[in-house]
């Protein structure tokens, strides 16, 4: 069943070798198992080891860890107050292998386990349908004070459909932007998803209500896990990195405002997006990407004519970008590779 299972592997394009390393045997053993006669020669320990704990010294480990005085502790704590108290009944590695053997590893305190958030995954195919907000620190001339840049983003189209900058970061703040953006887009916001971290606002009790009351599914990163929010925070390096920045800070809120508004102009109008086909966020969002890219993929296709022989593949891919994933799975990525090859 072994090699069978090794070979089926290499059939895939798996390596031999790491393949028979998974399994915990040699390339020359499985060679010699796929012969005419294949058999196991393979030995274990035929003794246990002479230091192995006895049953005993096992059984004071257990008595020990879960007395009153210990049952609250960790095996870290343990070892070093047995050992100011004159004892040592083995290391903290061996208390805690005692103790899972013994099925007594169970967490101590008052504490709540740590819980497994899974990453959520959020799927757009056209706008107004995931977008991604998150607030940003913007200097001020005095230290330590600054005003807070709150962004809404489309996901699908990168396009940024709210933008304000306020002097306090709060929840209110935010929950009226995103009412804003909606009456001014004429949306209407039910079965929208917004994405966001877990900050304060963002999981405050006036903002979860509006989103509540207008129908928004929200959904949030996982804790300590900044990568959950990609594009919000890839929207605040091309702020924060684009040549137009300001170099000093800004003198008030009115003066960061002025210059949020016109690289939000900018932005949408006139930066040509790399992960969409190198147009704008304003033409996908409307739709004119379609016609934009299929013009280059014309133009493409002449200068191919023209000179077959400087083109040794196919041309460039100018197709529009039809879905994008907010974290998506390891699943969705391999599929993504599989369909780019």
């Amino acid at each position: 069943m072994i090699v069978a299972d090794i070979e089926a592997a290499v059939a895939t394009g798996a390596r031999r070798a790491p393949a028979c390393a998974l399994v915990g045997l040699s390339v020359r053993t499985v060679e010699r198992w796929r012969g005419a006669h294949p058999v196991d020669d393979r030995h274990g320990p035929k003794h246990a080891p002479a230091n192995r704990f006895t049953n005993a010294e096992r059984r004071t480990i257990c008595a020990t860890v879960t007395s009153r005085a210990y049952r609250d502790l960790s095996p870290h704590q343990i070892v070093p107050r047995l050992a100011d108290d004159g004892q040592y009944i083995g290391s903290e590695s061996t208390l805690y292998r005692v103790l899972r053997a013994e099925a007594l590893l169970t967490r101590r305190g008052r504490a709540k386990p740590p819980t497994l958030r899974l990453v959520t995954a959020q799927v757009a195919d056209g706008p107004n349908q995931v977008w991604s907000w998150d607030i940003t620190y913007l200097p001020t001339p005095v230290r330590g004070v600054f005003v807070y840049l709150y962004l809404i983003l489309d996901v699908w189209s990168r396009k940024i459909v709210g933008a304000q900058v306020y002097d306090t970061e709060s929840a209110a703040h935010a929950a009226a932007l995103f009412e804003q953006t909606c009456q001014r887009a004429q949306l209407d916001p039910r079965g929208l998803v917004l994405h966001s971290d877990n900050g304060g606002p963002m999981k405050a009790s006036t903002m979860v209500t509006t989103l509540e009351r207008l129908g928004v599914l929200p959904s949030f990163s996982r804790p300590r896990v900044s990568n959950d929010n990609p594009f919000s925070e890839a929207l605040f390096r091309t702020l924060k990195y684009c040549p137009a920045y300001p170099s000093r800070p800004f003198a008030d809120l009115t003066a960061a405002a002025d210059w949020v508004e016109g690289f939000v102009q900018w932005y949408n109008h006139e930066h040509q997006h790399s992960a969409i086909r190198f147009v704008t966020p304003e033409d996908r969002h409307t739709g004119a990407e379609v016609a934009i890219l299929a013009h280059r993929a014309v133009v493409y296709a002449r200068a191919r004519q023209k000179h077959p022989a400087r083109w040794s593949g196919a041309t460039r891919n100018w197709t529009p970008v039809t879905t994008v994933r907010l974290n998506p799975t390891r699943d969705d990525l391999l599929d993504q590779v599989r369909r780019a090859a």
